[in-house]
């Protein structure tokens, strides 16, 4: 088996294959996925920003899916774009004729295998996390398994879940779903599951803390020692990280640094714009 690293943009993913020819199969689609959706957003930068469903105007593959998914999860769009990206590998290397092809995109994978995959939860601070997996068995057709959370990465959650990992033959649809279950999902609410179509997805394993949520059908779960080097996190990830130093606070440190530069960016832009009054030409005068 032949694991391999690929990064292009905000892309970040971890390709497993039999053949070389595969891997660059799951490269060029997932290239080709994000030049479409790209081309998109230049003309419709809304796609991009709204958090509710969203009607494109475009007949394209990867953005009628990413809106289709996410108008059933009652999400926005760019919540299923890393699923949608990995299922556009998949396709990709299922045309180039594997058999066996594997796709994390961020964590959140697309697959099809002849063969047991054991994949692995990460879930920051929680005590299972890196200690569980799933043995996924051979899938004739394409899996989604996304995983979404409130507490690791860079990506926004309104939730609590330390992670939401959804099962569900349309990857784009398995992303949504975890976006959407993860924002809403607390440890004595768990009615956003009631509103998921079991024909839609197989099966749901949520993490918070010291509880464990499931639903539906999953694969069997078995103990296991999760090796936070294989997680598809970006080379950043890595150049960053200090001895001892888990992922989760590397992720913090670069989350931190990124809104202190967006503040100071922030600040330079409505100084230049003339946003900001002087003290001593204010009507506002703080008495100390």
């Amino acid at each position: 088996m032949i694991r391999e690293r690929f990064s292009y943009r905000q892309t970040f993913a971890t390709i497993l294959a039999d053949k070389p020819e595969h891997i660059e199969a799951a490269k060029a689609g997932m290239l080709a996925a994000r030049q479409v959706l790209e081309a998109y957003i230049a003309r419709d930068p809304f796609f991009s920003t709204t958090f509710d469903p969203y009607i494109p105007d475009s007949d394209d593959l990867i953005i009628t899916r990413m809106a289709d998914a996410t108008r059933i999860a009652g999400v926005g769009p760019m919540a299923a774009v890393a699923g949608a990206i990995a299922w556009a590998g998949i396709d990709a290397m299922q045309e180039a004729g594997a058999v066996f092809g594997v796709i994390d995109n961020g964590g959140d994978i697309a697959l099809i295998s002849d063969r047991d995959i054991r994949v692995g939860v990460h879930a920051g601070e929680a005590a299972l996390s890196n200690r569980i997996a799933f043995v996924v068995p051979p899938q004739d057709s394409v899996l989604g398994i996304c995983t979404s959370s409130a507490t690791v990465g860079p990506s926004i959650s309104f939730g609590v879940a330390d992670a939401v990992t959804i099962f569900s033959c349309n990857v784009a649809l398995a992303d949504a779903w975890a976006t959407s279950v993860c924002n809403q999902i607390l440890t004595d609410d768990l009615s956003v599951m009631d509103r998921i179509n079991p024909d839609d997805v197989r099966g749901i394993f949520v993490i918070m803390g010291e509880q464990q949520v499931t639903w539906g059908m999953l694969p069997p779960i078995v103990r296991a020692e999760v090796d936070e080097r294989l997680i598809s996190a970006g080379e950043e990830h890595y150049e960053f990280r200090k001895p001892g130093q888990t992922f989760d606070h590397v992720i913090s440190d670069m989350v931190a640094r990124e809104k202190r530069r967006r503040l100071f960016e922030d600040a330079d832009r409505k100084m230049r714009d003339g946003h900001f009054v002087d003290l001593e030409d204010s009507d506002i005068h703080h008495q100390y």
